[in-house]
This record gives C-alpha cells, structure tokens and sequence, in this order.
C-alpha cells in the first residue's frame, strides 16, 4: 500500500513563520478529526508548502507583548468553543443564491473573456482585500527571487513552491488541501505538472476558501492556456476535488465551482460543499472570520473527508 501524505499550502497576505503556521494548520486538522470524527491520537505525515516569505521580507509574529505592532498576528490558532464544530445544513436560501450567481458569473464570464470588462469584479477583490495579491500574480512583468537567488516572473515562482514538495512525493497517495490564493496556486501548479509530470498523481484535492470560481481569475486561466471559456479539474488529480466554502466567506463568493469547471478524462470533477467556518479572533468582542483557513480546516465536512483518505476511524 502506498504511503500517504498530506500537504497544504497556505493563503493570501503575510504569515508567522513557516514552522509556527505549520503546527496551527497540523492541529486543527488533528482538532477536527479528534472532534469530529472521533479519532484518538491521529497521526499522519503533514507537509507545509509557504510561499509568505518569498514576498514579504519579515514574517508576523505572535508576542502579545507588541500587538500594537502592524506584524503583530491577531488570529493565531486556537482551539474551537464547545458545540462551535457543526455541519452546516444548506437551505432553500442556499439554492437561491447559487443560481442568482451563476446566472451573474456567467454574464461576466463572457465579458471577463471576450470584452475584458473587468472592473467591476477589480473593485470587488479589492473591496475583499485579494486584488493586491492577485495583480502581483497575474503580472508578466512582476519578477521576485526564487530560492536560488535568481530573478524569476512571481507565479512561476509561487507554483514552483508547490510543484517541487508535490514531486518529492511521488509515488506516495497525495492529499493536497489549498487555501483562499493558494488553491489559485495550486490549480495552476497541478494544471504545469499534467504536462511535466504526466505520471505525477493526486489523488485528493481540496480547496477551501477559494476564489477560483470569480470571472477574473478564470479569466486568465483562460487567458495563459488558451481554453474555451469553461476551464476543468487538473489531468492528475485521479480521485476527487472538494470545494469547501462558507457562505461569508466574501474571498469564496462564488462557493459552487462545478458549474464553471468541467471532467477531466478520469472523469472527476469537483464537488461543492458548503461549510461553517467557526474561526472567531480572540479578544474581549470575537469576531468570526469566515475566511480563515484555521476554520476551514477543522469542519466536520472537512474533517470526514480527510479521515476517509487517511483510512482512518
């Protein structure tokens, strides 16, 4: 039997060091299947693919002595309220709003692909905080340093992050779980390694938090690949693709991904499932953050999933 890995790549902005977000996505995943599915002592090979340091010079930090401090992590991992973990039940409120927005994201699709019209969705993602980051990636111009010091375009970079630990567990069952950008990172590494890699497998795939279902961003798949306007599930994914939103999640607007991307020729495509997202910023008046991957990654949809891919329970 091969062996099994877990590997996660992290979000948007700037993060902790890379050994400290490391523990806090591990001990959620191991909080939710403790929690949720009931698991004692799960232990699994867990792998960090981070990217923050590649684009910004110092990480953030977590000491309460300096939380005036702009480096200063407001929302560091802790573990969830009793009760707080539950399945989320879709409503007819649900269904109505997802075919109000494929009805809309359709109509934008076309302009995005056809027109380039596209800056209603630009004052969104700003408004979202995400158009800073996706402007830096999608840049042909935008070049940062890789690990070996030498100057390359940004995503070439970013993907590069990702497709080096996916080839060094070649041959092991992989499960890759992809947050907020990172799952726009992860779509466009997975989509490269179908032609480099071509007997390169993965066999889960997870998104959560994902903007891959807003017009712009499909847009320039679209755009770098030459497709038709309906993109599809990697070639090398070759079991299953998750996508995992919560219905606040203002990053996830889009929560149902299957509608914009079609099979690839295994047959897989992705499946939507709405989620709770439980994460609260800890302080005197908590507020949740719907967006954050420390939420996402200890839901018991989340969570069931991983221990069936484990064989665990």
């Amino acid at each position: 039997m091969a062996k099994k890995v877990v590997v996660g790549i992290h979000g948007l902005a700037n993060k902790p060091p890379q050994e400290i977000l490391r523990q806090w996505w591990q001990d959620c995943l191991v909080e939710g299947l403790t929690k949720n599915s009931k698991i004692k002592e799960p232990n699994f090979n867990f792998e960090m693919v981070y990217w923050a340091d590649l684009l910004y010079k110092q990480p953030k930090h977590t000491d309460p002595n300096f939380y005036f401090d702009s480096l200063y992590e407001a929302n560091p991992y802790v573990p969830a309220k009793p009760g707080a973990l539950k399945y989320y039940q879709e409503s007819i409120l649900d269904e109505l709003k997802r075919e109000a927005l494929d009805a809309v994201g359709e109509k934008l699709d076309f302009l995005n692909v056809t027109l380039g019209l596209d800056n209603l969705t630009k004052f969104y993602l700003n408004q979202a905080g995400l158009w800073q980051d996706l402007q830096f990636y999608y840049d042909n111009q935008q070049k940062i340093l890789n690990r070996q010091d030498e100057l390359e375009l940004v995503h070439s970079v970013l993907r590069q992050e990702l497709k080096d630990v996916l080839v060094k567990f070649k041959g092991q069952e992989i499960m890759l779980i992809a947050h907020s950008m990172g799952s726009i990172i992860a779509y466009d590494a997975l989509r490269d390694l179908g032609q480099e890699e071509p007997d390169l497998e993965v066999a889960y795939f997870v998104t959560i938090g994902s903007p891959l279902g807003i017009p712009f961003v499909k847009s320039q798949i679209i755009k770098e690949r030459d497709y038709s306007p309906q993109v599809r599930t990697p070639s090398i994914v070759t079991k299953s693709w998750k996508n995992y939103a919560d219905r606040k999640d203002k990053i996830a607007i889009d929560a149902h991904l299957a509608d914009d991307y079609g099979v690839n020729h295994r047959g897989i495509q992705v499946q939507d499932d709405l989620v709770f997202n439980d994460y609260e910023q800890p302080g005197d008046s908590p507020v949740r953050k719907p967006h954050k991957s420390l939420g996402y990654l200890r839901t018991p949809e989340l969570s069931q999933h991983l221990a069936e891919f484990l064989s665990l329970g």
